[in-house]
């Protein structure tokens, strides 16, 4: 049984969610304070796992604003707190089907709900009762004149009234009235209600998670346990880690050599270790060792006499080993979650796993460690719904798993509000901006990683500069010469300025980035700091101006002139009376020969109704009209063998 959709009212700062879509992996996403605990909190109440037990009480969880109106409000039946549309799975129709026949169920959808004063759940089974009773008699033999006689019973009531008053039933009917008063409930509903619902997910809450102990003392754990003695969470955390080990406290305490004990120590610490690395990336020279010794007298009690079992991590890089203890709280904390969480996957019961704010003391990267454990090994098993407000923790690969958590606020009137109450939102690009900001976060980071799409980048000044190199290098191979190679991604950066915050991002991600930016004579300095920090190697670290041999130099001054003025008169439509040419080009700005701080200063001096001059337009209309470079006019050759040498500058980067 799967749960599909659920719709959360009457409960704390939700008044009506709204109907929403779950899927394996749900992640809500909102900022503090927006109703994703208390979403947690409906959904875990339904059905909740004996280990995170949730009761829905009227004063403490009822909509706080409308408590003394709630008789009012519910005047028939207490408020629903939550309602939940879940997929039956095939054998769940078959097990029904086994009692009722194929065609006792008109869907394979069915919806259960809870309310307020109630610790039952009630189910809405699309049964088709008719069906039900007309295979229940067949299948008991009775004849077709039995059947007929019985044919106005419109349910398990009447059916069971009817033979019960015919005084003159054969054997097929006394059969059929026995087998219908050992249903549950004298009832075809009732009983399918019976058989579904030990098939009903449990919901198992997570607020915190408890962090599993450096040590624990196994010579009187035993003991403790069995006289109900109190063992703290973290020493269940430990028991369970050493089971997630491949051992147990028996097995170390029954080890009656030493190098019996050791060998079951090495093995657990072995095979925690590579369990560890697979989800823990942060540092993979760590190991996990597993030691027992007695206790010394120095040390703390109760682990200063008797036998104990430590965890100690030892960091190969660094050849030394600390306690468990000592380690970063995320570590602790990520570890103690595997530990718990395997055990949870054990668990061969339908469970959901509903958990609050997870990986809060990890870092990012830990953090995409902790959503692939997610998908990799509790996915398969149970349907997970988690909140966060963390970009790092948002499935941006599961974009429809994705809701926008919010309390929606409105204006009444000038310095007035009001609260709608909690939403939770399947348009998750259409919310403020507090709320969305996470989800803005993690799209931005996957946006910016998915911009180095091959192994070696080259950054430039901004989209036109990417529209000119294609341009150039289409039209350079169309005469066979050298054209860009494939293995560039040309990505804009921005600028000099902009190129070692660049490097700096992706310094992990093992690309080949080069640049190649305009230069001016203030730029200098610039370039000199990148080669002094080593930024980039210098002969990655490329110019237009060094290239072309000039003192200053764009990228459109790979452009012949006569060229450069063609292509601005046709991307800005310019008349005879605005018509650029060579010469009013030249004489435009006489203090530079760049040509486009020229064309620059052209624009200005022209109408404001004409159009302000930028580098992306010109770019664009070359892009689009190809056949300008096609003739062999002295503009056109001129440009594509400055362009070549360009191009060529490039390629031998690799």
């Amino acid at each position: 049984m799967k749960l599909i959709k659920a719709q959360i009212t009457n409960y704390r700062s939700i008044e009506d969610s709204g109907e929403f879509d779950v899927d394996n992996t749900l992640c809500l996403v909102g900022k503090n304070e927006a109703g994703k605990s208390a979403t947690l909190y409906a959904l875990a109440g339904l059905n909740p796992h004996p280990s995170t037990p949730i009761k829905f009480d009227i004063e403490k969880d009822y909509p706080r604003r409308y408590l003394n109106q709630y008789e009012e409000r519910h005047p028939d039946k207490d408020a629903i707190v939550i309602k939940t549309t879940w997929l039956l799975s095939q054998e769940d129709v078959t097990a029904i089907e086994g009692y009722f026949g194929k065609e006792c169920l008109t869907s394979s959808q069915v919806i259960v709900l809870k309310r307020y004063k109630s610790d039952s759940i009630e189910w809405d089974i699309p049964l088709n009762i008719g069906a039900a009773l007309k295979y229940l008699m067949a299948a008991h033999k009775l004849t077709p004149k039995e059947i007929e006689g019985l044919a106005s019973a419109t349910n398990t009531s009447d059916l069971i009234t009817q033979i019960t008053e015919n005084e003159d039933r054969s054997e097929s009917e006394e059969k059929l009235l026995k087998y219908l008063n050992t249903l549950v409930g004298k009832t075809v509903t009732t009983h399918t209600r019976a058989v579904l619902n030990p098939r009903l997910p449990k919901f198992m809450y997570f607020s915190h998670y408890d962090r599993m102990d450096g040590q624990i003392r196994v010579d009187t754990y035993q003991q403790r346990h069995d006289r109900g003695q109190e063992i703290s969470e973290g020493e269940k955390v430990f028991i369970d880690f050493l089971e997630f080990a491949g051992t147990t406290v028996s097995e170390i305490i029954g080890a009656d050599t030493y190098e019996r004990l050791n060998a079951k120590c090495e093995a657990a610490s072995n095979s925690i270790t590579d369990q560890l690395l697979e989800y823990w990336t942060q540092n993979p020279s760590l190991e996990i060792e597993v030691r027992v010794t007695k206790g010394e007298s120095g040390d703390e009690a109760p682990f200063n006499t008797g036998i104990i079992a430590r965890a100690r991590v030892k960091n190969n890089l660094h050849k030394v080993t600390v306690p468990f203890s000592e380690r970063s709280a995320g570590f602790i904390w990520f570890f103690s979650f595997l530990v718990k969480f395997a055990q949870v996957r054990k668990d061969k019961k339908p469970l959901i796993l509903l958990l609050d704010e997870p990986g809060l003391t990890l870092h990012g990267k830990a953090q995409a460690d902790l959503l692939r454990y997610f998908d990799e090994k509790l996915a398969p098993y149970h349907q997970i719904i988690f909140s966060t407000h963390s970009p790092f923790m948002v499935p941006t690969h599961n974009f429809p798993g994705i809701k926008i958590v919010e309390d929606k606020i409105f204006q009444l009137r000038p310095g007035h509000f009001s609260s709608e109450g909690t939403k939770i939102r399947e348009d998750s690009l259409a919310t403020d901006r507090d709320t969305l900001f996470p989800l803005q976060g993690a799209l931005g980071y996957e946006l910016t990683q998915s911009l180095f799409i091959g192994k070696q980048t080259l950054l430039v000044e901004g989209p036109g500069d990417i529209l000119y190199l294609q341009a150039f290098s289409n039209a350079l191979k169309k005469r066979n010469r050298r054209g860009l190679d494939p293995r560039w991604t040309i990505c804009p950066a921005g600028g000099i300025d902009k190129i070692q915050p660049f490097v700096s991002l992706f310094s992990g991600a093992q690309l080949e980035i080069a640049a190649l930016t305009d230069y001016s004579k203030k730029d200098s300095k610039k370039f000199d700091s990148l080669k002094q920090n080593k930024i980039l190697e210098s002969n990655k670290l490329l110019n237009f101006a060094s290239i072309l041999g000039k003192e200053e130099a764009d990228i459109e001054d790979i452009i012949h002139p006569e060229l450069f003025t063609k292509i601005v008169n046709s991307a800005y439509s310019l008349g005879s009376e605005h018509k650029m040419t060579v010469q009013k080009l030249t004489d435009a700005n006489s203090a530079t020969t760049r040509l486009v701080k020229k064309a620059e200063t052209y624009f200005n001096l022209l109408p404001e109704d004409v159009q302000i001059f930028d580098h992306f337009t010109p770019a664009m209309w070359l892009f689009q009209n190809p056949k300008a470079l096609d003739d062999n006019g002295k503009g056109v050759n001129e440009t594509l063998d400055s362009a070549e040498r360009v191009i060529e500058a490039v390629n031998a980067i690799l």
